[in-house]
């Protein structure tokens, strides 16, 4: 796999952290750069991780999982989208709404990089280099993600109430897609 291709690979898998990112930064008033550093390490981590993972536990784990991953990104995707549009239209408090703390983040990280799990067992059926494979990854969604924060704060002052149930309305598009892909691959 030569690097164009792997460069191709790197950002499709980044564009649902990117999305999610960009929701971040939505909520976030004026997040400093360590923010946008954070929500750039857990998603960049975590896409580094999962094809590491699908690498080295073969075709036979994927298969299993493949059966229902779409289900798991659905699920947690949707109830924090969900969750996000409830809080916008509630008011609750928006200490919760650009949060990136531990158990805020760690369901976002899983869910948008769930998918990644497989490309690890594709990168090993065309014998890439695993290390610099998810190194690649893991580096373009880590700067995509960090520049997504900055640019939805800056889309956030300009639609201030809106950008959390935009937010929300993004990361359950997000699901619908990811659960339609999945059952399209079934017909």
């Amino acid at each position: 796999m030569g690097t164009l291709e792997l460069f191709i690979l790197a950002v499709g898998l980044s564009m649902d952290a990117f999305a999610v990112a960009l929701c971040k930064g939505l909520a976030m008033e004026k997040p400093r750069l360590s923010s946008a550093l954070v929500v750039g390490l857990w998603f960049g981590i975590f896409q580094a991780l999962m094809p590491l993972l699908g690498y080295f536990l073969g075709v036979q784990f994927s298969s299993a999982i493949q059966s229902f991953d779409h289900w798991i990104a659905f699920l947690l995707l949707a109830a924090i989208g969900g969750n996000m549009i409830r809080e916008a239209v509630k008011g609750d408090d928006e200490e919760q709404n650009h949060s990136i703390s531990f158990f805020t983040m760690l369901p976002l990280a899983i869910a948008t990089s769930i998918d990644a799990l497989a490309s690890g067992v594709a990168l090993a059926a065309v014998q890439a280099d695993i290390l610099y494979a998810v190194a690649f990854i893991g580096i373009t969604t880590f700067l995509l993600s960090a520049i997504a924060v900055m640019t939805g704060s800056k889309l956030g002052e300009r639609f201030q109430s809106r950008a959390e149930i935009a937010g929300g309305i993004i990361l359950i598009l997000i699901a619908l897609k990811t659960l339609i892909e999945h059952i399209g691959e079934g017909i």
